[in-house]
């Protein structure tokens, strides 16, 4: 079937998320630390670790959970502020190369959607980065209501492109929540491997993407290989 469409992952394909995750790692810290538990950096790498080897969809209440050890008022408390600070941040660290590489394929007439876990705000950040104007589907967890691996998140992207998912690439740096129940829908797939899930490996052949790249040429490269 012809590719028509192109959808993407925004923390990691779009956004580096690097200031944002070091911001996020030392409020984790600071907050445990406010309540009198000290977390290592051993300690913290372990959980992460954990969170990324068991697919935890989102990996921060995971990685929080774990250093809590499941109490969950503490554990509440503690990503209640921490989503708090990271919204007062603003935090959005647009990649090297991908405006370029959206008015690429938008040119070359592809449509392009979005398939992300984040606040609704992040496409006021993408319109401020010049780069909104590029998406006919903009919608993202924080509008739907439900997040990934929940494979209506990219169902709908589908339904408001107007294409079947056969006909869709899907871009994104995470095994678990981008490549897996993209493969399930009879997308094609690209995995960016960056950030902390960059060693993030499938469980199953059914899980493994079409392409792993890491850095944007070869993303670029991959799509179009993909597009035929």
């Amino acid at each position: 079937m012809t590719i028509r469409a192109v959808l993407f992952d925004i923390g990691g394909p779009i956004a580096t998320e690097i200031e944002y995750e070091q911001a996020i790692d030392r409020d984790i810290i600071t907050l445990f630390s406010d309540v009198g538990v000290t977390v290592t950096s051993e300690r913290y790498v372990t959980s992460w670790r954990r969170a990324v080897d068991s697919f935890a969809p989102d990996a921060y209440h995971a990685v929080v959970a774990d250093l809590a050890h499941h109490h969950d008022d503490l554990t509440a408390q503690i990503i209640r502020q921490v989503r708090a600070r990271s919204h007062e941040r603003g935090l959005f660290e647009l990649r090297p190369g991908v405006a370029e590489l959206l008015e690429e394929l938008h040119a070359r007439g592809l449509k392009l959607g979005l398939a992300a876990n984040q606040p609704a705000e992040v496409i006021g950040r993408m319109e401020a980065a010049g780069i909104a104007k590029y998406f006919a589907s903009q919608a993202v967890s924080g509008t739907l209501g439900f997040h990934k691996p929940d494979p209506r998140l990219f169902l709908h992207a589908c339904e408001a492109l107007g294409v079947e998912p056969a006909e869709c690439i899907m871009v994104g740096d995470r095994i678990d929540c981008d490549i897996a129940p993209a493969n399930a829908l009879g997308m094609r797939t690209v995995c960016l491997r960056t950030g902390r899930h960059a060693s993030q490996e499938p469980r199953t052949e059914a899980e493994r993407p079409d392409a792993e790249v890491t850095e944007v040429a070869a993303m670029r490269e991959a799509i179009l290989r993909l597009l035929g």
